[in-house]
């Protein structure tokens, strides 16, 4: 869950043409130290001098404008406790442009709130500024390779729009210090990615979670509950490239990008909603857990398991990685492509992977297309289309009775055979998409069985810099 940003009282600062003085010639102490204070600024050099003066649990507001020197050295930290928090005093009204922007080197426990990035360069949080959190800012696309960079561990980055990029680059990175580090814990949530038009045919991912050459890093980073929406500028509108990473209950419309773990190992991937355009699932690497998600009405493939020119990658280099010992679990996947994929011809095919109690929904193509190795099936239902390449015992054939919510995701009606037939145990899946605990006798597909049905897709009123 987001921290709660409060504004806290103390004594107010008032900008100068020298500077940034204090009201009162001074501030009031307490038994746990100075009290917070608010800095105000309304230009770079008034910005500059208040930043230099900010102290643990400040609050540092900037006038409306635009600013365009820089970029401004932060250099002051907070604590986990009190973080310095550095605001736009009118949300989305302090512009950030050109050369402008702020330079967190150092700058540890620092809170960016409620800015436009319009500027040359965007933001990056260096590995040495641990524990900052950007929230509720607006990234308008800028021509640098990214419009948020992030390095260091435990940064949280929630509530922005980022929008409207038709150069190269991605609108989020995250990478680490050094070449082969992965920041640790970092936290991605609630945000809209809007409108990506890169037309070229790779270096246009909304967020890209890790590099290949980190790509056997624990990152333990977490993506959760953020709207993408047309993210055309890549095949992948995710793309993880480090190792140990939950992805989950994010919403995917009308795109081309997929969420793909393109590098890396043991993610999990979770009740994630995929709706429309060429969008899907797919991953490579090993001892991935695919559970819950619901991948609708997508004329490109629902989900993937990935071939590769390796097997069990030594070199993080840049070759596909074969998908190996992964689970893919009680998934609903509905499409007028192919559903399943293995391999793409790769030379190197999936190997020991598991296809289980998932519900395959097809519109005429073949449900699934190429071949794994010591692939495992069970409890899978499949109906509406041929089966392709998925062998008998791999499913069963009846209608397993679906019909769209209000919300358009497909729910199984009272009378499903999918209900209570699901026939692998998998102690990985306690929840459903709902969230909702499954019993012991589980059904197949993303949802359990219950009248009561509040996942849904999420919509702008749910990410971005004005949701709650």
């Amino acid at each position: 869950m987001a921290r709660p940003l409060t504004r806290r009282a103390g004594v107010l600062f008032a900008a100068g043409m020298a500077g940034v003085l204090a009201a009162g010639g001074g501030y009031a102490a307490s038994a746990t130290g100075p009290a917070p204070r608010t800095l105000s600024a309304a230009s770079p050099d008034q910005l500059t001098a208040a930043l230099a003066l900010a102290r643990p649990g400040d609050r540092v507001e900037v006038a409306d404008g635009a600013y365009d020197a820089g970029p401004i050295r932060v250099g002051r930290s907070g604590t986990a406790a009190a973080p310095i928090t550095i605001t736009a005093a009118s949300p989305g009204q302090a512009r950030f442009t050109g050369a402008g922007g702020l330079d967190l080197t150092g700058a540890s426990h620092v809170v960016v709130q409620g800015f436009v990035f319009a500027n040359d360069a965007g933001l990056t949080v260096p590995g040495d500024a641990k524990g900052d959190r950007v929230t509720r800012n607006v990234f308008q696309g800028n021509p640098g390779k990214a419009d948020l960079t992030v390095k260091a561990d435990d940064t949280e980055v929630d509530h922005n729009t980022f929008e409207n990029r038709t150069e190269a680059g991605v609108f989020l990175q995250v990478v680490g210090p050094g070449e082969k580090d992965m920041a640790q814990r970092v936290h991605v949530h609630h945000n809209y990615f809007y409108n990506h038009q890169f037309k070229g045919t790779n270096g246009g991912e909304s967020i890209r979670f890790g590099l290949s050459g980190r790509q056997h890093a624990d990152a333990q980073g977490k993506i959760e509950y953020n709207l993408f929406e047309k993210a055309d500028g890549d095949s992948e509108a995710i793309s993880v490239k480090s190792s140990h990473n939950v992805v989950r209950y994010n919403t995917i419309v009308n795109s081309r990008g997929t969420l793909s773990m393109r590098h890396g190992w043991n993610s999990r991937v979770e009740g994630n909603i995929l709706i429309g355009g060429t969008t899907g699932i797919r991953f490579f690497g090993n001892n991935h857990v695919v559970v819950n998600n619901v991948v609708t009405d997508t004329a490109g493939t629902a989900m993937e398991f990935g071939g590769g020119e390796v097997r069990d990658d030594t070199t993080s280099g840049t070759n596909h990685d074969a998908a190996d010992h992964c689970l893919v679990a009680f998934n609903t996947l509905s499409g007028t492509g192919a559903l399943i994929s293995y391999g793409s011809g790769k030379p190197f095919p999936p190997s020991d992977d598991t296809l289980a109690d998932n519900i395959l929904l097809g519109k005429g193509a073949a449900a699934a297309k190429g071949t794994g190795t010591s692939s495992h099936f069970t409890g899978n239902i499949l109906f509406g289309s041929p089966a392709g390449t998925l062998p008998s015992d791999a499913y069963r054939t009846v209608d397993p009775k679906l019909a769209k919510d209000a919300h358009g995701l497909p729910r199984p009606a009272a009378s499903s055979p999918a209900i209570g037939k699901a026939t692998g145990s998998f102690p990985q899946v306690t929840l459903d998409i709902d969230q909702q605990a499954r019993p012991s006798a589980k059904d197949v597909g993303a949802d359990q069985y219950d009248k009561a049905t509040p996942a849904r897709p999420l919509t702008k009123a749910d990410v971005g810099p004005d949701a709650p």
